[in-house]
């Protein structure tokens, strides 16, 4: 029987192959916990660092990162992204002059928490052997979130 977190008979995506790579170094239940808090903050924090140094260098990284997403050929994702990336953006708009200070907080502490799970882990972040795993975090949150609704991506 096929699940969500499979992929369907036959193929074999690179969304699949990187999720898969990138769920063995996040085994453990409380880095995998840290990693559905911390990631969204990144991200979050990450748009904001980007939107104060301008707002068209935020959005042309969501643009960016939203072409690699449509790259990996998954509907679901690519829609769920950009849902986050507007709510992320949203929430960075309201922040208003203190966009800086916030996320920058949010961004040292919530690096501090993901390098505390992989040292829980025993095991490296995977974007160490390989920056595409940056932008494949997300997915991994989604992924899991995605599994609990049964939603097939």
């Amino acid at each position: 029987m096929h699940s969500a977190a499979t992929p369907l008979a036959g193929t074999d995506r690179k969304v699949d192959r990187l999720l898969a790579h990138y769920g063995e170094s996040h085994r453990n239940p409380t880095n995998e916990a840290i990693h559905m808090v911390a990631i969204p903050a990144i991200m979050l924090s990450i748009l904001g660092l980007l939107f104060v140094l301008h707002p068209w260098v935020a959005y042309a990284f969501v643009a960016a990162s939203l072409v690699y997403y449509v790259m990996l050929r998954s509907v679901p994702f690519v829609l769920a992204m950009a849902g986050c990336t507007a709510l992320a953006l949203a929430a960075v708009h309201a922040m208003g002059d203190l966009v800086f200070p916030i996320c920058a907080a949010i961004f040292v502490l919530a690096w501090i928490f993901q390098f505390v799970g992989h040292k829980i882990e025993g095991k490296k972040p995977s974007f160490f052997e390989d920056i595409q795993y940056l932008w494949v975090g997300p997915l991994f949150v989604l992924s899991r979130l995605f599994l609990r609704l049964g939603v097939r991506w």
